[in-house]
């Protein structure tokens, strides 16, 4: 296949683009790095800002699909009014350009994988959140709206649509993970506030081959949740964790500390979503790593 990946020099979107290098694809990275070509032949690279089309539309013409994964880190810094407002830029600005490029293609990608976050349901602590969940009314979940609206307008252009709504990415090289783990590391790790809000996870390798999935799957359309099958609160999770690294999980992180620390962005590790993957699992996605322990045990070898 012939791919355009935007964004895909982020935590997951390398190991995505080595993957379809890996497979045998076509890789078109629109990146901020300017253009060029790496260590593999089949991925090359052309200078975008982000926001705007240019000379690199040319390309989505005869490919077979574009994966979007462009927008900034929600958890680099404080959500000030400023910052807000580049989060949502970073992923509304992108994929609405992206479209723009689609729709000028005279033939057009079949299909639009474009990331969003389990984060679209809100702060959901009871209850499963499958695909058809409403919307959640916090930050995050409008930030997720926006994002998702701009890239299904892609399809009255007859691309199919997928919007990957990616739980926490485990993984290692950098991530979620490394910020989790060194509380743990230094001995002093636990759960966060009272422990019993879900963390809707996922291993990267599951992350990556569930997006690869969504790229080869004609029926699978519309919001598909990216996460694991196996449900854990964060309590469970910082065991989980600690059995990891072999250190205690005792030490509680007090909810008004992390709401002193972080502001409103506490919402994101108080709150959760208990998010299921239903279509991924209706669909015959095969999870490599669906429970926790294995998860961790593969990114923390002893």
């Amino acid at each position: 296949m012939r791919i355009v990946v935007a964004g895909g020099s982020g935590f997951v979107g390398r190991a995505l683009v080595a993957a379809l290098a890996a497979r045998g694809d076509s890789v078109l990275l629109l990146t901020r790095g300017g253009a060029g070509s790496g260590a593999d032949r089949r991925v090359r690279t052309l200078a975008w800002d982000g926001k705007s089309t240019g000379d690199w539309v040319r390309e989505l013409d005869g490919a077979d699909a574009a994966v979007n994964l462009c927008g900034e880190n929600v958890a680099a810094g404080r959500w000030t009014p400023t910052r807000k407002i580049q989060l949502i830029k970073s992923r509304v600005d992108s994929t609405r350009a992206l479209v723009a490029a689609i729709s000028q293609a005279a033939r057009r990608p079949k299909a639009l994988i474009n990331a969003s976050a389990v984060g679209y349901y809100g702060t959901s602590p009871e209850g499963e959140c499958v695909e058809g969940a409403p919307q959640g009314r916090d930050f995050l979940a409008a930030l997720c709206g926006q994002w998702e609206r701009e890239a299904l307008a892609a399809e009255p252009l007859g691309v199919r649509v997928v919007t990957a709504r990616l739980g926490v990415v485990l993984g290692d090289g950098g991530g979620a993970l490394a910020k989790m783990s060194l509380p743990f590391k230094l001995f002093a790790g636990g759960p966060l506030g009272s422990g019993r809000q879900p963390v809707p996870w996922i291993h990267r390798d599951d992350a990556v081959g569930a997006l690869l999935f969504a790229l080869e799957r004609d029926a699978l359309t519309g919001p598909v949740n990216v996460v694991a099958p196996q449900a854990l609160d964060n309590r469970a999770f910082s065991a989980a964790l600690g059995r990891a690294l072999g250190r205690p999980s005792w030490l509680p992180a007090l909810a008004f500390a992390l709401k002193a620390a972080l502001g409103e962005m506490s919402s994101m590790v108080l709150g959760g979503q208990r998010a299921a993957p239903k279509k991924l699992q209706a669909a015959g996605f095969s999870f490599k790593y669906p429970d926790a322990d294995a998860a961790l045990a593969a990114l923390f070898p002893r």
